[in-house]
């Protein structure tokens, strides 16, 4: 049988019949096939059909069980076509796809679509076993093969292009390690302290994280339960590193609360006194942590908490920034676009504008609905600040770049909100790297 499959394309075959299977091997539709030599679809069909039921005749007269041979071979998530032709002992030939359909085997199927020159029993087993490696990230590019083998991924899998795929969840970090898509900066860092193996400082992960100010590296660690901050250093670690010094509590509210719970009523000095021995953290800090809905004032000026029956602390009017502005009940803000807002990070704003709308504990909220198919624009207030819900997709379908100016728009007696591109024409970055744009 080593020779059958090439003895039939070269004698039984006819040119035409040739051109149908060699076109759907290489990945053609029989719409492809068949306009490329003048056939219908169906036809081109009807001929492969044809040329797929000869080819699977003869084989039967020359080894008994060739098609559980086949199969056996083709258990795994995907086998390459050459272990094929050697378990059937035949040539390694374009027909042998024609074969392996014939014994029931499919192509792969990823997220990149059909894996050509790849053959299984279990078409969707290749993308389970890739999903296993999306969740394995990240790890390191030198690691690659061994997570995949974790995974159950067979060797040989042209992993690289496959992970590189715009569909993918993975992307390559500048580093060379594999990240997840919609956490690249939290997985880089993560990557970074487990490579150097100590604690350090927010700034330091600046680099690692392709990120433009502390504030956000802070932002984002303090969201990814894989990072803690060490007090009263101040250094971000690892959770898992278990060995470390660190502070019985998460948050500086969670410590506040905390001590409220067990000693009672307590007054500002004692409490921020007792707190800081256990959360070391600014006097700022402390005072922040007073808003939180959690805790509240006493008729005798003491602190206890609102579930005590407490009054809940609310913020004062802060002074108003030069960024916002307000006129009957449309509340204006100016922000700059910058790479955190390019990538879709939420926005830090001034607390006035969060006093302004009502919010004067944490944490609350308010939402404002947008126009078309946008998500809502979401204000929240923290004890440590405020913030904007991301500003991404408005930024990209404006058009805007590095230092443009976004104008945010809301609407306080209909709960609406609109953002606009407010750059002046002759100050706008985007203008200036494309000039010949005429509407950005």
């Amino acid at each position: 049988m080593a020779r059958y499959l090439r003895r039939v394309w070269e004698e039984v075959f006819d040119e035409r019949e040739r051109a149908v299977v060699a076109g759907r091997s290489e990945g053609r539709t029989l719409d492809e096939v068949g306009a490329a030599l003048g056939l219908s679809r169906e036809r081109a069909r009807q001929i492969q059909n044809g040329a797929r039921r000869r080819i699977a005749e003869v084989p039967d007269f020359f080894q008994d069980g060739w098609r559980d041979v086949a199969r056996a071979t083709g258990a795994g998530p995907a086998t390459p076509r050459g272990a094929f032709a050697a378990a059937l002992e035949v040539v390694d030939h374009v027909l042998l796809d024609e074969l392996l359909t014939a014994a029931g085997l499919d192509v792969p199927r990823t997220w990149a679509g059909p894996l050509r020159g790849w053959w299984t029993t279990d078409p969707g087993a290749l993308g389970v076993a890739l999903r296993r490696l999306v969740e394995a990230a990240p790890f390191r590019g030198d690691d690659l093969a061994l997570e995949a083998f974790a995974a159950g991924l067979p060797a040989g899998l042209p992993l690289a292009r496959l992970l590189s795929h715009s569909e993918s969840r993975l992307v390559l970090s500048p580093d060379g390690h594999w990240v997840r898509r919609k956490a690249r900066g939290r997985d880089a860092a993560y990557l970074w302290l487990l490579e150097n193996g100590r604690p350090c400082r927010a700034d330091d992960l600046l680099a690692p994280m392709a990120a433009t100010t502390v504030a956000a590296v802070r932002e984002a660690l303090r969201r990814d339960d894989r990072f803690r901050q060490i007090r009263p250093e101040g250094t971000w670690a690892l959770t898992e590193w278990t060995h470390l010094r660190a502070s019985t509590y998460s948050t500086a509210v969670e410590a506040m609360v905390a001590v409220v719970t067990e000693s009672g009523p307590l007054s500002l000095t004692r409490l921020f006194a007792t707190v800081a021995e256990l959360y070391p953290v600014t006097q700022w800090r402390l005072k922040q942590c007073l808003l939180s809905d959690q805790l509240g004032e006493t008729p005798d000026g003491l602190v206890d908490l609102v579930s005590r029956g407490a009054r809940p602390f609310e913020e004062e009017e802060p002074a108003r920034p030069e960024t916002m502005a307000i006129e009957g009940e449309v509340l204006g803000v100016r922000i700059i676009a910058n790479r955190d807002i390019l990538r879709g990070s939420g926005v830090n704003v001034h607390t006035w504008l969060t006093w302004r709308l009502g919010l004067r504990r944490a944490p609350m909220s308010r939402t404002f609905t947008m126009p078309g198919d946008h998500s809502p624009l979401v204000v929240r207030r923290g004890t440590s600040g405020a913030q904007l819900s991301s500003l991404r997709r408005h930024a990209l379908e404006l058009g805007v770049a590095d230092g443009c100016v976004l104008a945010v728009l809301l609407r306080l007696d209909g709960g609406t909100a609109r953002v606009g591109h407010g750059c002046a024409p002759e100050t706008c970055p985007a203008r200036a790297a494309t000039p010949h744009a005429v509407n950005l």
